[in-house]
């Protein structure tokens, strides 16, 4: 019988601190859940002088992976220093040497999670990950175990708070883009440079793990289609807005039949839908089962503590699988082998803006040009372009295949009565009938 388990962190930065804090002010509430004391043996860290906002009560400190991975006294590794071809290996290490590894490493499983996971089975360890999608929000556990007997069909969700935040300062406030994000910069809510998280490649990151565990197939990288929120405007936002619709970043995995659709993507939302509700840093994920029906994940998706919790708790789950024996049986490998849908199998509604010569034939020319590619159009709001001849043209499109609505898009440049197309967006249900 398991009687004490050490731990060893790598890293004790932000989510580190946290998880040192929660094992120290939680160990009654550990005892309880396995039984056995918990303590967080050694710590790797940078510097081993900077001053700690957090108390270690004993835990040593080194600058030496080695002295952490090659401890026979730790059970269990927890990874949180981040970065990716260095850690790889320190997991690898940690899993050949039978230890039990718990991350919250986003980038790292998305890029080389089938591999980290065949190596835990090989060595019968466990591998948790919950906190590297959507923070403190149970997603990940809640898609292999509380929905493991459903048939999911569509994963959609906000899975980044520093894009949320400036989305939603953006559509309640009336405001641009540039200035929001200087903001959420100065508030911590948005890195130096923001790139991943504005141009879409963190939420990527997510959504391929989440269909990788919803859809039971390895979803790769480089199967997400990503575009961010930069180029996003206020009036975007606002005619929006006039016809029903919340602009949200969406993750968005869905599947019909063996096939699967994996993008993240600036999203029009009716106003009625849940994800319009989740404001500012939170995070949500929406997910369909063909069982269960509609169900919603919503909570904060980064911080200290949502994060540690997370980590703390698939360290209970490593801990729990130690009292009976049974680690390294949890990873299950995907069932089925990627197909993803062409872009004349992704059917979806579309939003359009335009500029367009104000004068008799403008629309004729362009109802034509949608006429000949099949795809109609639901929703029409047209406005004058103040101090000029042209006409601001908003449109919404009944769904429509993306091969479609992209042959529409790249015409609608050589059309003689269009002087510019200034944006185009997705749009997922039905805003104002």
């Amino acid at each position: 019988m398991v009687r004490k388990v050490s731990v060893g962190l790598l890293g004790l930065g932000t989510v580190g601190s946290g998880v040192v804090q929660i094992i120290d002010q939680h160990q009654d509430k550990l005892m309880h859940q396995v039984g056995c004391e918990v303590k967080v043996r050694k710590i790797l860290v940078n510097d081993l002088e900077k001053k700690r906002d957090v108390y270690l009560n004993g835990t040593r400190l080194t600058k030496d992976v080695d002295e952490v991975l090659n401890d026979p006294d730790i059970d269990v590794i927890i990874e949180v220093m981040g970065g990716v071809e260095k850690t790889r290996d320190y997991i690898l290490r940690a899993l050949r040497n039978k230890k039990h590894v718990v991350t919250a490493n986003k980038d790292l499983m998305a890029l080389y999670g089938s591999e980290l996971l065949q190596t835990a089975v090989e060595n019968q360890c466990d591998l948790f990950y919950e906190a590297s999608v959507a923070g403190g929000i149970p997603i990940l556990r809640s898609l292999v175990e509380g929905l493991a007997s459903d048939r999911i069909t569509k994963m959609m969700g906000i899975v980044n708070g520093t894009t949320n935040y400036i989305l939603t300062k953006m559509s309640q406030e009336g405001r641009e883009y540039e200035e929001v994000l200087k903001e959420a910069q100065e508030l911590g809510y948005a890195e130096s440079d923001p790139t991943s998280d504005v141009e879409g490649l963190d939420a990527a990151r997510k959504i391929a793990i989440l269909g990788t565990l919803g859809f039971s197939m390895n979803i790769d990288l480089d199967d997400v289609e990503v575009s961010g929120i930069s180029r996003v405007t206020k009036e975007d936002l606002e005619y929006g807005d006039q016809l029903g619709y919340t602009m949200k970043l969406i993750g968005l995995a869905s599947r019909a039949g063996d096939k699967v659709e994996i993008c993240v993507q600036p999203t029009l939302v009716p106003h009625s839908h849940p994800l319009a509700s989740v404001h500012n840093e939170f995070n949500a994920v929406y997910v369909y089962g063909e069982a269960v029906g509609e169900t919603m994940f919503y909570g904060p998706g980064a911080g200290k503590l949502p994060t540690a919790t997370a980590v703390v708790s698939d360290l209970v789950e490593v801990v729990k699988n130690m009292r009976l024996g049974v680690n390294g049986n949890s990873a299950v490998m995907p069932q089925f082998d990627k197909k993803l849908k062409s872009a004349e199998e992704v059917n979806a509604k579309y939003f359009l803006r335009i500029h367009a010569k104000d004068q008799s034939g403008t629309f004729a020319a362009l109802t034509s040009l949608f006429s000949d590619q099949n795809v109609s159009l639901e929703k029409i709001l047209q406005l004058p372009v103040k101090d000029s001849k042209l006409a601001e043209i908003i449109m919404i499109t009944h769904k429509a295949t993306k091969k479609d609505f992209e042959n529409i898009l790249m015409q609608l440049k050589d059309l003689d009565v269009v002087e510019d197309v200034k944006s185009s967006y997705r749009v997922e249900g039905d805003g104002i009938q």
